[in-house]
């Protein structure tokens, strides 16, 4: 009976492995697809559209997709530190209006994303942060920081605080107890929310072309023209780049938090 669950639990996972990898794996296939009408096997043609739109002088990507890595970092470095922040006041702290901090986390993932996304555009008109990155960068730390503060919330109230006060019983500093004893325990799920902040970020399209006014752009606001489209070779170009640039990002910050808490624990 354990064997036949074991095979069961083997088959559902590498299905869910497989739907995620193949559509993946057919992305750059469709870069170079002219035509491919349904319901043939293979395509009629292929073409070099979609690598010319890319890397054309009109549309060249790297500089979006630089300025979206970079804004897409900044967001996500903002809201995992705020969130570690916010976390610690809720699960540590008693104080008046505790509950309704508590509640008013999750109200960008409550309102509807147009509702959000208009309100916030009024109040910043008036405060002169619309059409700018600032204002990009805030109102995607504002919907990044609901899934920041309770995934830490979480991870801060399952390891507590009993060894930083240890520390600082023993005559360590309050700064230096926290940095050298619960920082590495936390960064997990440090890694976790700033992860999840990025995405949030980086795949932002309505609130960015919004906010920014169509003056900010990052590879979303470029890609999904394409998708409603239907123009399928240069949405799966460009797909292809945000995918890739997304893995590329995620394994750098992983090599560098590795060495950081390696060096931070003293191995």
């Amino acid at each position: 009976m354990d064997r036949k669950k074991h095979r069961i639990l083997n088959i559902v996972a590498y299905t869910a492995v497989l739907s995620i990898l193949v559509p993946l794996l057919v992305l750059p296939f469709w870069s170079f697809v002219g035509r491919w009408p349904w319901p043939g096997l293979l395509p009629e043609n292929f073409t070099l559209r979609g690598m010319e739109e890319l890397f054309s002088g009109a549309t060249n990507v790297l500089p979006v997709l630089t300025s979206s890595i970079a804004l897409s970092l900044t967001v996500a470095v903002l809201a995992a530190v705020i969130g570690m922040m916010t976390a610690r006041a809720l699960v540590f702290y008693d104080f008046r209006g505790k509950e309704l901090i508590s509640f008013a986390t999750v109200l960008p993932i409550i309102v509807p994303g147009t509702a959000f996304a208009m309100g916030v555009h009024v109040v910043f008109i008036y405060l002169g942060l619309a059409d700018t990155v600032l204002g990009v960068i805030l109102v995607h730390l504002i919907y990044a920081l609901p899934y920041t503060i309770n995934i830490m919330t979480d991870v801060t109230a399952m390891i507590g605080n009993s060894l930083e006060v240890q520390g600082q019983v023993l005559g360590v500093s309050p700064a230096r107890s926290f940095y050298h004893v619960t920082l590495p325990l936390i960064m997990p799920g440090m890694i976790s929310s700033a992860s999840m902040a990025y995405i949030i970020s980086f795949s932002q399209y309505f609130l960015t072309l919004m906010i920014g006014g169509g003056k900010v752009k990052t590879l979303s606001v470029v890609m999904v023209p394409f998708i409603q489209g239907g123009d399928r070779t240069i949405a799966a170009a460009y797909a292809s780049v945000f995918v890739l640039s997304t893995l590329l990002v995620f394994v750098l910050l992983e090599i560098l938090v590795r060495k950081y808490t390696a060096r931070l624990s003293g191995i």
